[in-house]
């Protein structure tokens, strides 16, 4: 097992531990996959970067050194993955967190995406996560430790229109996620499900989006819903790792966790009014029971 640098420098949250870990994470060639990789290793910790094509990461080999393994990935391949998870814990020693970071967005009206669209999305989104919990879980019991991490949104809570698709994927993922937190604590294995709001990554560039084909009638809809976006605020990726710390480091890590300012107003607010609606329906709903 490569020997671990001694981490210095982090700021923890009471009660934390900051021992050196080792880290797998998916989809690390840009965005939060990117920033979240380099800062793990800046601080001191390992990391098994994966992406689809080993160029996309081939600088961190030259930055990080043994600290890092790069590894080319597809999530959509299960026996890809498995090797992969594998390949990472053998080199390390151990795996402390599994980060399913990987995922791209379906841009169409619930019209116009293809089944075909509709199924690739679930495949990596989805199902791609999937194969790397079912992968990572053998290692991690056997551990008798480990931390499951998962790139969900604040869209795993409300609903966008044009984007319903994906925003369906990530309210998949808070359910399996969430499942498996309670079918995993008897290991010692913790699952926390990261939520980010909106921010200033790479993710609305064409590599993490996808198209459906367009229909007249939404053409309108479609554009008053892009320029809404475009004045949405958005945080600094950057100021995003000391809080990802703050979780990992923590005894007893939450099963939720909001990055950004935006998303416990939003939520609250689509809760306040789903928990009003099921109240005012309340005596026809108890009506059914029988």
């Amino acid at each position: 097992m490569i020997q671990q640098k001694e981490n210095a420098g982090v700021q923890a949250a009471p009660g934390s531990v900051t021992t050196p870990k080792v880290w797998f994470i998916t989809g690390t060639s840009r965005g939060f996959g990117r920033v979240w990789t380099e800062a793990a290793l800046k601080r001191g910790d390992q990391v098994a970067a994966t992406a689809r094509t080993l160029e996309s990461i081939a600088d961190l080999n030259e930055k990080y050194g043994e600290n890092v393994l790069t590894l080319a990935l597809d999530v959509t391949r299960p026996e890809q993955v498995k090797t992969a998870v594998e390949q990472a814990h053998a080199h390390f020693g151990r795996l402390d967190i599994v980060f399913n970071n990987a995922g791209y967005s379906l841009v169409g009206t619930i019209e116009e995406a293809s089944t075909d669209d509709i199924r690739a999305l679930y495949e990596t989104n989805v199902i791609g996560s999937v194969s790397v919990i079912q992968a990572a879980l053998p290692l991690l019991r056997k551990q008798g430790s480990g931390h499951i991490l998962g790139t969900s949104s604040n869209l795993g809570h409300v609903t966008l229109p044009v984007i319903g698709y994906y925003c369906s994927s990530k309210w998949a993922f808070e359910a399996i996620h969430e499942s498996l937190a309670a079918e995993v604590k008897l290991f010692g294995i913790h699952v926390t499900i990261i939520e980010p709001g909106a921010y200033a990554t790479e993710f609305g560039s064409p590599e993490s989006l996808k198209f459906s084909p367009g229909l007249d009638i939404y053409t309108d809809f479609k554009a008053g819903f892009v320029d809404s976006l475009k004045t949405q605020e958005r945080g600094d990726p950057n100021a995003t790792p000391k809080a990802l710390f703050q979780v990992v480091d923590a005894p007893t890590p939450p099963l939720r966790f909001f990055l950004g300012s935006h998303n416990l107003p939003s939520v609250r607010a689509a809760y306040t009014e789903r928990l009003a609606t099921w109240e005012a329906w309340a005596d026809v709903s108890n009506s059914a029971q029988g």
